[in-house]
């Protein structure tokens, strides 16, 4: 295979200013900023509910908000970061964010709290595929994939430590908190950002930005989204769920014909013809459907059928949050060894024991004896998959377009993750004393399901993504013209 030299890409910005070590904890401190407030709102919902009046039906909004305007908005974002400036959108992300955060904690009524959450979302829109692309950008070949790594972490491992940090807060001073630390955090980013972020090299080009395509997009990810987080609720065979659910996925396949015949497309829907893209994409779905199932889950079984509290959920995560870590960790060493194939494949195998092993849990199950060998196999499995996946998405990532496939990943982390929470829930509440209630036997047949998905995964990756002896030397020289098939 040859590879031109002239397409070598040249030395990262982000090294010719020597900041490149600093560059990457700066950028993974904003995300895991963004993925810590995702879960630890979950563990504070209850507290919050009852000190806003907030009644069972209206409570998912806060979650809701926050996600529709997030997992809608990210294929703009990551664009957005091509043409306007990554730099530029993640300091402007980060300022919505942390502002939003303020309104939060400061929300004396339901209604001030969706729009805070929903304010959130469209930072962290902006916010995480700009960080993402940085990282992609300021690093080459294999350590890119450490680099990555370094981010699953923060993916992986973020979620659990949320909800430990969720527990503590909540519990020693209030739900406001977890909104409240937020500022001094993004302070400190700001502050070190501002050094260490490699400045746009160009200005604005308002005019690269496809208007068309982006409120396609939007809108037909925002439909699918909504469908997805109030199925539970309203039934997956309602109207409501047929309706916006297949209107979104119309709206998709209306969207993908339009780039195709767009100059300046928000998304080059050709890129997802390339094996590692693609598939990389489609298991990105799966894999968080697994992850954030497997987060409620616990959360679930802990909460709802152990009767803890909101402390002793937060600190039950943290054999979860540690494995997953590590595996995130051993990903990117391994797959510069192996590529993303097997190692994906593998991973998922693994995640499949671990979900298998919790599937087992009943009424009268323990935490050290029952759930926390589940916890300790599913994590390191999860940390493999979420790594491969975003190694094979932005692997060979050109400048002008990493913001496009950052956001790509993470839009497949965001809509795969609430497909799977409101696919396993309604599982888990099946088995339930009614609608929203759920019982051990429920959550159990919840985990069966996911980790039988999981298996199906490790199948997937095996069939569709690119053999090591075609990946490697596209990782190694990345990014490189040449497509993986």
């Amino acid at each position: 295979m040859h590879f031109p030299r002239h397409n070598r890409k040249p030395k990262a910005a982000a090294e010719r200013h020597g900041s490149r070590r600093f560059l990457l904890p700066v950028v993974l401190v904003a995300q895991f900023m963004v993925i810590i407030d995702i879960s630890a709102v979950n563990i504070a919902l209850p507290d919050l509910a009852k000190d806003l009046r907030i009644g069972g039906a209206e409570i998912s909004w806060t979650i809701t908000s926050y996600s529709l305007l997030f997992g809608s908005l990210l294929l703009l974002g990551g664009r957005a970061a091509d043409v306007l400036g990554r730099r530029r959108l993640f300091f402007s992300g980060l300022t919505v964010f942390t502002a939003s955060s303020l309104l939060s904690a400061l929300a004396g009524s339901a209604g001030v709290l969706f729009a805070a959450r929903a304010g959130q979302g469209l930072g962290a829109a902006m916010l995480s595929p700009a960080a993402l692309s940085i990282v992609t950008n300021a690093f080459d070949g294999a350590e890119r994939t450490k680099a990555l790594a370094a981010w699953g972490v923060a993916g992986g491992a973020g979620g659990a430590v949320g909800m430990i940090l969720g527990g503590v807060l909540t519990e020693l001073a209030g739900w406001q908190a977890i909104f409240l630390i937020n500022l001094p955090v993004a302070l400190a980013v700001v502050a070190a950002g501002l050094r260490v972020l490699p400045a746009d090299d160009r200005r604005p080009q308002w005019q690269g930005l496809d208007v068309r395509g982006a409120l396609l997009a939007t809108g037909s990810l925002a439909a699918l989204v909504f469908s997805i987080t109030q199925a539970s609720t309203a039934g997956w065979g309602s109207a409501q769920t047929l309706g916006l659910g297949g209107a979104g996925l119309l709206g998709l396949a209306a969207f993908g014909a339009l780039e195709r015949r767009t100059a300046r497309p928000l998304l080059r829907v050709g890129r997802l013809a390339d094996r590692a893209v693609g598939g990389g994409f489609a298991l990105m779905l799966v894999t968080s459907a697994v992850l954030f199932g497997t987060f409620l889950l616990t959360s679930l079984f802990l909460q709802e059928v152990r009767g803890a509290r909101a402390l002793e959920t937060g600190l039950a995560f943290l054999p979860l949050g540690l494995t997953t870590g590590l595996g995130a960790h051993a990903g990117g060493r391994v797959i510069n060894r192996v590529g993303v194939r097997i190692t994906m494949a593998a991973g998922f195998a693994v995640a499949a024991a671990g979900t298998l092993l919790l599937s087992g849990v009943d009424a009268g199950s323990s935490y050290l004896g029952d759930l926390v060998p589940g916890m300790l196999v599913a994590g390191v499995g999860l940390g493999l998959v979420l790594v491969s996946a975003g190694v094979a998405i932005l692997t060979g990532a050109r400048p002008e377009e990493s913001g496009m496939l950052s956001g790509l990943n993470t839009t497949g982390h965001e809509v795969g993750g609430a497909l799977g929470v409101a696919a396993l829930v309604t599982i888990a509440s099946a088995a339930g004393a009614g609608p929203g209630h759920v019982s051990a036997a429920g959550i159990g047949d919840a985990f069966l399901a996911a980790g039988l998905l999981a298996a199906a995964g490790a199948v997937a990756a095996a069939l569709i993504l690119p053999p090591a002896r075609a990946f490697l030397p596209k990782l190694r020289l990345a990014p490189s013209p040449v497509p993986i098939h």
